[in-house]
């Protein structure tokens, strides 16, 4: 009689159903720590509920949705074996898209894909997303992890996220908003955040340095500063919005709202997301003097050469987040920003212009960016030292 093959298994195929319950038992506590009373249900089940009955106090609700990653800032941390700062980036990248409408966000999910799962790493990475969830008021109310043996590797995952949040229709933030004569008001990145890797790890590849070099600018290790989390700007938008422009839950907004928008600085750089927000025929020009680069983004230019154009396409410089505002209430907007944590200036003004305006401008200047078609920004001078 000839030998008959071992039967095959899921465990034998690279799946292990046993390791994902636990890594859901060790999250669990995280992810209720973000849940209010409007979550429905707890962990586990085959879909979240929220209870939406609060939207009724909002003359008309529209609900905003945006999902995201955090591209391959994930191969740091895999190769530094930290992970819970992952999910902190993962939820920036998602619920301040969606600030930057106007939108409070209000519940999220998250999705993981792993070679293999080892409960305490994937529980590290929910840890980061519920705490940053935490941070922006926003519930964690479902997720998934998908082991995928034979696609990555043991050690490599990757995530995803998306959110849904609600804005009433008379209060929304856009570009139809804006006015030649607001005030452009920039916001503090805290590094990097999660955009711009790929050209950072060929940087770093290519000088030779390891993560864990200790770099006298930073003041600890190289890996250390790439991993520093996304700074979240949810809940100091959302005060400022309600400071300056009202609560459309309390009374009528008035028609001309001095927050005019926001632009979230990731993928495409400053002037390309600035432009997004901007309506057809308006600029705005962007004062480089105002602000010097953190000292990570002049590391990785002087260590590559990387020319000052494609840093500002590829890499947010110092600024993570944009406000758009009223002249008249510039100063209390930097006073609320301040207020709430936040390091913010006056960066620039919108004003009409024509293409004889910003001929010769080259690079300095961009118009149409991500599919839309809209406004422009003009970077001039140079940055401070």
């Amino acid at each position: 009689m000839t030998d008959q093959p071992a039967p095959i298994t899921y465990a034998s195929s690279g799946v292990d159903v046993e390791a994902g319950d636990r890594a859901v038992e060790l999250m669990k506590a995280h992810i209720e720590a973000t849940h209010t009373p409007a979550v429905m249900g707890g962990v586990g089940g085959f879909a979240g509920l929220y209870d939406a009955s609060a939207l009724k106090a909002l003359p008309r609700p529209l609900l905003a949705t945006s999902t995201d990653g955090v591209g391959t800032k994930v191969a740091i941390a895999q190769a530094m074996d930290v992970h819970d700062t992952i999910g902190f980036d993962l939820v920036g990248m998602v619920v301040d898209d969606i600030v930057v409408m106007g939108a409070e966000p209000l519940f999220m999910t998250d999705y993981i894909a792993t070679g293999k799962v080892e409960p305490a790493r994937i529980a590290a990475v929910v840890s980061g997303i519920a705490k940053a969830c935490a941070e922006a008021g926003t519930a964690l109310v479902g997720g998934e992890t998908a082991e995928h043996p034979g696609l990555l590797a043991e050690d490599e995952y990757d995530v995803a996220g998306a959110a849904t949040g609600v804005v009433d229709a008379s209060a929304v933030l856009g570009p139809e908003r804006v006015r030649a004569g607001d005030v452009v008001i920039g916001m503090a990145s805290s590094g990097i955040h999660s955009n711009g890797y790929s050209l950072v790890r060929r940087v770093v590849s290519s000088a030779g340095w390891g993560y864990e070099r200790e770099v006298p600018e930073f003041g600890r290790t190289l890996g250390e500063e790439l991993l520093e989390p996304t700074r979240l700007y949810t809940t100091p938008c959302l005060d400022l919005v309600k400071a300056l422009n009202g609560d459309p839950a309390q009374g009528e907004l008035p028609a001309d709202l001095p927050v005019r928008g926001f632009s979230h600085v990731t993928g495409g750089g400053l002037a390309a997301n600035l432009a997004r927000v901007l309506p057809a025929g308006l600029m705005a020009t962007v004062e480089r003097s105002t602000w010097s680069w953190p000292a990570v983004f002049s590391v990785v230019a002087e260590l590559g050469r990387v020319p000052q154009a494609d840093l500002e396409r590829t890499l947010n410089l110092g600024v993570g987040m944009v406000a758009v505002v009223a002249p008249e209430k510039a100063v209390e907007a930097l006073t609320q920003l301040s207020a709430s944590g936040q390091t913010a200036w006056v960066m620039g003004e919108v004003t009409e212009y024509s293409p004889e305006d910003v001929a010769g401008a080259g690079e300095d200047f961009v118009q149409g960016a991500k599919g839309v078609d809209g406004g422009g920004v003009l970077l001039t001078g140079a940055y401070a030292s």
